[in-house]
C-alpha cells in the first residue's frame, strides 16, 4: 500500500503529529510511505516576525507536495493547524490546485484522513477535520477517522487533543505547547489504523 502524509506545519505542532502517524502506518506490513509539505504563502520577512522561520528549517528538507503526488497514493493523510475553525491559507491553497485531478476522477475511492491542531482545548480542531472532509467527498474520497478503540480519546486526567473525527493537538496560545504522549499516541493510532483498512481494501480488489 502506498500512503503519503501531506502536512502544513508554522511552528512545528503538525510536523511532529505528522512523524507519528508515518511511524504508526508504517507499522503495517506492506507499507509504502512518503511525506509531503505543502507550499507556503508567507514571506520570510512574516515567517520571521512570528518566530517560524526557524522552527520551519527543521522540515524543510521534506519536498513539497504536487497533486500528482496525490494520484501516487492509495492512501492520504492531510495535517493542518486550525484558522478559525477551518484548515490554514496553506492547505486550502494547495486543495484549491487539485482540480485537474478532480476532474479525471484521479482520487476516487482513495482513503482519505485527517489530523490537526489549535491553540486552545475548543479552538476549532473538530470543526476543521469536518471541514476539511467536505473536500475529500468531493474529490470522491473514502474518510477515515479515529476510532473510539483508540481509548486515549476517552481520558479526563488531563487536557487532550483527539475525536473520532481524527487526531489533534493543543499548541497554546503562544504555541508553547507541544503534542502530549496521548495525543502523539493518537496520531500514530491513526497512521496506523489508515494503513490496515487501506490493506484491508487493497486486498478486496
Amino acid at each position: 500500500m502506498k500512503i503519503i502524509v501531506v502536512f502544513y506545519s508554522m511552528h512545528g505542532h503538525i510536523y511532529e503529529m505528522a512523524k507519528a502517524v508515518a511511524r504508526g502506518a508504517q507499522e503495517v506490513e506492506g507499507v509504502e510511505l512518503k511525506m509531503f509539505r505543502v507550499p507556503e504563502t508567507l514571506s520570510d520577512d512574516i515567517l520571521k516576525k512570528t518566530g517560524a522561520y526557524e522552527i520551519q528549517k527543521k522540515f524543510a528538507g521534506i519536498d513539497i507536495c504536487s497533486p500528482d503526488d496525490l494520484v501516487w497514493a492509495d492512501a492520504i493523510i492531510f495535517g493542518t493547524p486550525t484558522r478559525f475553525g477551518n484548515m490554514c491559507g496553506q492547505m486550502r491553497q494547495f486543495l484549491d490546485s487539485t482540480g485537474g485531478i478532480w476532474a479525471q476522477n484521479k482520487l476516487v475511492g482513495k482513503i482519505g484522513s485527517v489530523f490537526a491542531s489549535s491553540a486552545t482545548q475548543h479552538g476549532g480542531q473538530e470543526s476543521t477535520i469536518l471541514s476539511f472532509h467536505t473536500t475529500l467527498l468531493h474529490l470522491g474520497m473514502i474518510i477515515v477517522g479515529l476510532p473510539y478503540s483508540f481509548e486515549g480519546q476517552m481520558r479526563i486526567d488531563e487536557i487532550t487533543g483527539g475525536s473520532p473525527y481524527g487526531a489533534s493537538t493543543i499548541a497554546g496560545g503562544k504555541g508553547e505547547r507541544m503534542p502530549s504522549e496521548n495525543e502523539l499516541q493518537a496520531a500514530e493510532y491513526q497512521g496506523r489504523h489508515v494503513a490496515l483498512i487501506a490493506a484491508k481494501l487493497a486486498g478486496r480488489r
